[in-house]
C-alpha cells in the first residue's frame, strides 16, 4: 500500500473534526495509511469568502464579477454593481435560485425516474417491480385525478387495480412536462396555504418548466429585480416539495411498500469482518431494493459461503440507506462525511452508487484497498480507471444487482489483512411515516392525529421540529444535529428527522423509545413511554421531507391548532447543510409557513436588503421565514422561541388541567 500512500499537507485533528467515535477513528486510520479525506482536505481548502456571502456573479464571461460589503459595511446607498450594473441584490438572488434550481433538479428527477418505473411496472414492462401496497395506491389516487371506482349497473365497484395504477403512473409522468394546468400535489396542502400561493402567483404549473425558467431568469441581462426572481425560486422550490419529491415518495411506498416501524442498528460498526459487506450509496432505491432481494437469496449467501465468508452483510450510506433501512431494515454505516471512511476500514467489497452526493475521491480510496467501486447510473459516472460501471436497467434490474452482488462475493478473497472496524453501533427504531404516526398516536379505533394535537394543546409536547439535511465538513461531523436535537427534545419539542440527521440521530442513539427517559422533557417524555416511540421518529430519506409537510397538514385538519401549517406551533432546521437540495428544501418549507432555521452559513450576508426580504419579508407573504443560527444550542432556542410564540397566538401558553373524563364526556369527543 506505501506506492499508493499520497503526500497529505495538512491533517485534520480527529477529535474535533467529529463526535462520532467510528469516525473519528477511522480518520486516524486513513492518516497512518497516508489516505487522504474530505477532513483533511477541508484542513487545506479554505472556503470563498466572497462567493459565501453569495455576491460573486459568473453567469456571463465579463465576470466573475465580485461585489464584496465594505468593511464599514454600507454607509447609504448601496452602490456596489457588476460589469453590466447587476447590484448586490440581483446577484444574490439570482445565485440563490440558481441553488433552488440545482436541489429541485436533484430531487425531482429522482423522482421522475421513479415514475417512469412505476408506470412501466403497471403496465407490465418491466418484470421485477410489482405493487406492493394496494392500498396506498387507492388513496393517493384521487390526489392524482384519478378515480378509484367505477359504477358497473348502478353498482359502485373499485376499479381493476392495474387500471388504476396505470392511469396514475400516467398522470405522475406527465406532471414534469404537461402543457397546461398546475401541478396536482399542491390541492393535497391546506386550503389557506393553497390560498396564498394562488395570491403570490406561485402555484408550478410543471416540474421542469420551474427549473428551466430559473435558468432563464438567471441568464445575464434578464430579470433584475430580486423580489420577481425569488418569485420564481418559491414556484421552483413547491414544484420540488409539493410535486417531484412527494410524488417520488408517494410511488416508492406503492412499488416497495409503505415503511412501518423497525428496529435496525447504526454506524460504521455495522459491517463485519466475516463476511462480504456491501455499501449501497446515492438516493434512488430502484436498484439498491434489488440488490437487497438479490442479497438475502439462498443462492447468493450459499455462493458467500463457497468463497470464506459467512453471509452477506448489507449496508447503506446516504439516502439510498435511508430507502432501504426503513423498508428493509438495512443498517446505515453512516452519513455523507463517512462514505471514505467505510472503505478505509478494509472490509468494503464493493460500493455501489448511484446519484446525488458521490464524492469523486471515493476511486482515490479504493485504489488504496480491494474495494470495487460501481457506478451504476447513465448521468453519474467517473473516468478513473479502477471504477467499474454497469449501468442499471430496470428491465433487468435483478439481473444487474445479481451481478453486482456476485462481483461483492468474488472480490471478499481479495481483502488484505489490514481490516479495521470500528466497534461502535447504535441500535434504532425508523421507518415512520404519516401513517405510522396516525397510527402510534392514534391507535386502531382513532386512526388521526386528535391525539398528538391534543398532547400539544395540553402542553405534555410543546410542539414540533423537523431537523433535515446534510452534513458539512466545514463543522464537527454530527455535532450541531446531535446537540440541537437533544435541546428540542429536552424541552418537550417532538422532532421529524429525515436525509443525514435521520442518520445522525439514530447513530447516536435518538431514535430508540428508551431515549425518551434519558434525554426528554416530562412531558414529552410521558407521551413517548405511554405509546412506545422515540421522541425522534426517523421519516425516511431526503425526498421524504413531503412526509413532513404531509403531516403538518395532518395536524392542521385534525383541528385545534388554527387553520394553516403557519399557525401551527412547528419550526425547521437544516444545521449543517451543504448541497443545493438543502435551499430548495428550505425554501419550499418557508413558502409552506415555516419558520427554518439553517445553520452553518446562509449565502446572502452579503445582500442585506435581499437578506431582509428572507428574513422578515417572506413572513408577511407565507408565514413562514428563514433565519440563520451556527451555534446550536442558539439555534435550538430560536426554534423553541418560535414554538413558544405560535402557542401563545393560539392561546395555549398555558398548560391544561388534566381532567378525569367520564362516559358521556368520552363520547362527546366522537368516533369515526
Amino acid at each position: 500500500m506505501a506506492e499508493l500512500k499520497e503526500k497529505i499537507v495538512k491533517l485534520a485533528d480527529a477529535s474535533t473534526a467529529s463526535i462520532d467515535q467510528s469516525t473519528q477513528e477511522m480518520i486516524r486510520r486513513a492518516q497512518q495509511l497516508g489516505v487522504e479525506t474530505v477532513f483533511d482536505r477541508a484542513v487545506t481548502m479554505k472556503p470563498c469568502a466572497i462567493g459565501m456571502q453569495g455576491i460573486c456573479c459568473k453567469n456571463c464571461a465579463m465576470g466573475p464579477c465580485r461585489l464584496p460589503l465594505p468593511k464599514d459595511g454600507i454607509q447609504g446607498e448601496d452602490t456596489r454593481k457588476g460589469l453590466c450594473g447587476a447590484t448586490a441584490n440581483t446577484i444574490c438572488a439570482r445565485n440563490f435560485i440558481r441553488m433552488i434550481a440545482g436541489g429541485a433538479a436533484a430531487h425531482s428527477d429522482h423522482g421522475r425516474n421513479v415514475a417512469i418505473t412505476f408506470l412501466a411496472a403497471a403496465k407490465g414492462e418491466v418484470e421485477d417491480y410489482k405493487i406492493k401496497d394496494p392500498v396506498k395506491l387507492f388513496q393517493i389516487a384521487p390526489y392524482y385525478g384519478v378515480a378509484t371506482t367505477v359504477e358497473v349497473d348502478g353498482v359502485v365497484k373499485d376499479r381493476d387495480l392495474r387500471e388504476v395504477a396505470i392511469a396514475v403512473g400516467e398522470v405522475a409522468v406527465a406532471e414534469w412536462g404537461k402543457p397546461t394546468g398546475n401541478l396536482h400535489m399542491i390541492k393535497r396542502a391546506p386550503q389557506p396555504l393553497q390560498d396564498k400561493w394562488a395570491e403570490q402567483g406561485v402555484i408550478p404549473r410543471n416540474v421542469d418548466r420551474e427549473i428551466v425558467e430559473i435558468m432563464h431568469r438567471t441568464h445575464m441581462g434578464v430579470d433584475q429585480d430580486y423580489k420577481n426572481l425569488m418569485k420564481q425560486g418559491t414556484r421552483a422550490s413547491l414544484a420540488d416539495g409539493w410535486g417531484g419529491s412527494m410524488i417520488g415518495t408517494d410511488l416508492q411506498d406503492v412499488m416497495f411498500g409503505t415503511p412501518t416501524p423497525l428496529q435496525a442498528e447504526a454506524d460504521l460498526g455495522v459491517m463485519k469482518a466475516d463476511h462480504v459487506n456491501i455499501i449501497v450509496h446515492g438516493h434512488e432505491p430502484l436498484l439498491s431494493e434489488m440488490i437487497v432481494a438479490a442479497a438475502q437469496s439462498q443462492e447468493l449467501i450459499d455462493y458467500s459461503k463457497s468463497k470464506g465468508a459467512k453471509g452477506i452483510q448489507l449496508a447503506g450510506i446516504c439516502c439510498t440507506a435511508n430507502e432501504v433501512l426503513q423498508r428493509h431494515g438495512v443498517p446505515p454505516a453512516g452519513t455523507f462525511l463517512q462514505q471514505e471512511l467505510a472503505i478505509i476500514t478494509g472490509a468494503c467489497d464493493a460500493m455501489v452508487v448511484d446519484v446525488q452526493c458521490i464524492f469523486q475521491n471515493l476511486a482515490n480510496v479504493a485504489k488504496c484497498f480491494h474495494t470495487k467501486l460501481i457506478t451504476t447510473h447513465p448521468i453519474a459516472r467517473m473516468e478513473q480507471p479502477n471504477v467499474l460501471h454497469i449501468e442499471f436497467d430496470e428491465h433487468h434490474a435483478m439481473e444487474d444487482a445479481i451481478r453486482i452482488v456476485k462481483i461483492a462475493i468474488d472480490n471478499y478473497e481479495n481483502r488484505g489483512a489490514e481490516v479495521m472496524i470500528p466497534r461502535h453501533k447504535s441500535s434504532q427504531v425508523a421507518g415512520f411515516g404519516v401513517e405510522s404516526i396516525k397510527y402510534h398516536l392514534g391507535g386502531s379505533f382513532r386512526g388521526d392525529y386528535f391525539t398528538l394535537n391534543d398532547n400539544i394543546i395540553n402542553g405534555r409536547i410543546r410542539g414540533i421540529a423537523g431537523v433535515v439535511g446534510c452534513n458539512n465538513a466545514r463543522t464537527k461531523h454530527n455535532d450541531e444535529h446531535i446537540t440541537i436535537i437533544k435541546e428540542l427534545i429536552k424541552n418537550d419539542v417532538i422532532v421529524l428527522t429525515t436525509g443525514c440527521s435521520a442518520i445522525a440521530a439514530g447513530m447516536h442513539g435518538l431514535c430508540t423509545p428508551e431515549s425518551a427517559a434519558v434525554h426528554c422533557g416530562p412531558g414529552l417524555r410521558e407521551v413517548c413511554e405511554t405509546v412506545g416511540i422515540p421522541p425522534v421518529l426517523h421519516l425516511g430519506s431526503c425526498v421524504d421531507n413531503s412526509r413532513i409537510l404531509l403531516a403538518a397538514t395532518e395536524v392542521v385538519k385534525a383541528g385545534g391548532l388554527g387553520n394553516d401549517i403557519c399557525d401551527l406551533p412547528a419550526a425547521g432546521s437544516a444545521p449543517e447543510w451543504m448541497s443545493e437540495k438543502a435551499i430548495s428544501i428550505g425554501q419550499y418549507f418557508v413558502a409552506s409557513g415555516v419558520y427554518t432555521v439553517f445553520g452553518y452559513h446562509m449565502p446572502v450576508e452579503g445582500a442585506p436588503v435581499f437578506k431582509d426580504y428572507l428574513y422578515k419579508d417572506m413572513e408577511k407573504m407565507y408565514g413562514g421565514m428563514w433565519d440563520c443560527e451556527p451555534d446550536p444550542v442558539k439555534h435550538a432556542h430560536k426554534m423553541i422561541a418560535h414554538i413558544d410564540k405560535k402557542r401563545k397566538e393560539l392561546g395555549i401558553d398555558k398548560a391544561r388541567d388534566r381532567v378525569l373524563m367520564d362516559m358521556a364526556d368520552r363520547q362527546a369527543l366522537g368516533m369515526e
